[in-house]
């Protein structure tokens, strides 16, 4: 019996605009890039959608036939010569994979290359051209995406993780791989629309399993009925890109009735207009926050540190809440900074050692003596699907730092390490615990790791910062206008 073959290709990550760093080879090196079976070795288990890809696929009659995958650390703009080299690898990937009934693709919506503003679009687009029109082709993206017509246009469907923390990421690929089934079965013939509202969603904004967008899902899922709507997403978008795209969005696909997936992404796009205010948050700041966890009698309270959000590409190294802890905080406290200068220093003294640092920012350092609690490799893993899909982690050495007080003990790292799993903290002695305060550097992501230890609750910090909350303080130059909030009426 001959089976269907679909292709697995997969780029994925998120590009910050506003900072110098730019991505290179090596960052996607230090993650993934991998082809052919190695895919399905490193992924199928996975709580990704490319994991998911392969479970909905698990079928008798269906082939999958992994091809290229790449993803990066959240960081600057992707270098020019680096984009389209995995662009090439991906088609060259695809024009050998020989003959394919469907392809199956995992961007993240949000990256862009130093050469193309709107990188996905164009990947999506030079696939489309080179596979044909008749060719089913299906993708997944993170709703934090900067979704663009062309990325619409390429496809025949498109559909986003519906949660955020993300941890439904392998559900949304297993729900893409039965659309490319019953579109190949020719059960169904999938067509899509989207609508694009002149709205930012703040990204403090974006938890959906608290208001305001927990009403506002259930609003959109009653006002796309069911009849021949085959999925619809809810798309956030990525406030620390500086491109035309930047903003929020609707997908909604539907069974062979264009006009209707675009009459309900309309409606639904209608809806998020009107509730826009809801959109927009009051910000807490560093002082503020250090105040109210002086406050709170549970303990750990963790602070979500907005301004050096490493899941949005920032340094990982801001010490501002560290800073005003030491002067007004009570109780210890818990940072992760990313330095490599303090690191080499703490190696170089050994562990038990005693050593004169100045840690984290350079422009505004936390300075003083710290004890070298611990040394380790960095390398530890998650068991449950947590934000961004990752199972595997490797922040480089790692060094555990304490001051004499004992107020403030660092974790400073060799790499740039997303707060995703409490792992991060436990695998090296860290017990979340022992702790007034923890620093967790993101928004929404840390939220679903660190909820089981934060009997203190969470606060969000408008720090100051490359992925600062209030998006209004940031400098766009591309982004459309008007656009709520920048432009309230």
């Amino acid at each position: 019996m001959k089976k269907f073959r679909v292709g697995i290709v997969g780029l994925l990550q998120e590009s910050n605009t506003f900072i110098d760093g730019v991505t290179r080879l090596h960052h996607f090196e230090e993650d993934l890039l991998i082809h052919g079976e190695t895919i399905r070795e490193k992924m199928a288990s996975a709580p990704h959608e490319v994991g998911g890809f392969f479970e909905g696929l698990d079928h008798e009659e269906f082939e999958a036939v992994p091809l290229f995958l790449a993803r990066a650390l959240p960081f600057g703009v992707i270098d020019s010569e680096v984009f389209d080299q995995l662009v090439n690898e991906i088609l060259d990937s695809i024009r050998n994979a020989g003959e394919l009934d469907g392809l199956l693709a995992a961007p993240h919506g949000a990256t862009v290359a130093a050469n193309h503003p709107d990188a996905d679009g164009y990947w999506l687009g030079e696939v489309r051209q080179l596979i044909g029109p008749a060719i089913p082709f299906i993708a997944t993206i993170d709703p934090h995406a900067n979704l663009s017509q062309a990325m619409v246009d390429a496809t025949d469907a498109m559909i986003a993780y519906s949660t955020n923390p993300h941890l439904d990421q392998r559900e949304t690929g297993a729900a893409a791989a039965r659309l490319m089934r019953e579109t190949l079965k020719g059960e169904i013939s999938p067509v899509q629309s989207a609508s694009f509202p002149d709205l930012a969603i703040n990204i403090q904004c974006q938890n959906t399993s608290e208001e305001p967008l927990l009403s506002f899902y259930k609003t959109a899922e009653n006002l796309v009925e069911p009849h021949r709507i085959l999925s619809h997403s809810i798309v956030l978008g990525f406030p620390y890109a500086d491109v035309l795209e930047m903003g929020s969005a609707v997908i909604v696909v539907s069974d062979s009735n264009e006009g209707l997936a675009r009459t309900k992404a309309n409606m639904v796009a209608e809806e998020m207009w009107e509730r826009r205010e809801q959109f927009a948050p009051e910000f807490l700041s560093v002082g503020k926050a250090v105040e109210k966890v002086n406050q709170i009698e549970s303990s750990p309270v963790v602070l979500l540190d907005m301004g050096d959000n490493v899941g949005g590409g920032s340094p990982a190294n801001s010490t501002a809440i560290a800073l005003d802890w030491i002067k007004h905080g009570k109780g210890p406290a818990f940072v992760c900074l990313h330095d490599p200068a303090t690191l080499s220093l703490a190696i170089e003294s050994g562990a038990k050692a005693c050593i004169s640092a100045k840690i984290g920012d350079p422009s505004a350092p936390v300075c003083g003596d710290f004890e070298v609690i611990s040394l380790h490799d960095g390398k530890f893993s998650e068991s449950e699907a947590r934000h961004g899909g990752f199972s595997d982690f490797d922040q480089g050495t790692t060094a555990v730092l304490k001051s004499p007080d004992s107020k403030l003990t660092i974790m400073v790292t060799e790499r740039r390490m997303a707060p995703f799993s409490l792992s991060q903290l436990t695998t090296f002695g860290v017990d979340p615990a022992d702790f007034k305060m923890i620093v967790a550097k993101g928004v929404i992501a840390p939220m679903a790791a660190y909820e089981p230890v934060a009997k203190g609750g969470f606060l969000h910090v408008d720090s100051p910062g490359v992925t600062r909350a209030d998006m209004t303080k940031l400098e766009y130059q591309h982004r459309r206008r008007p656009m709520f909030p920048f432009e309230r009426e």
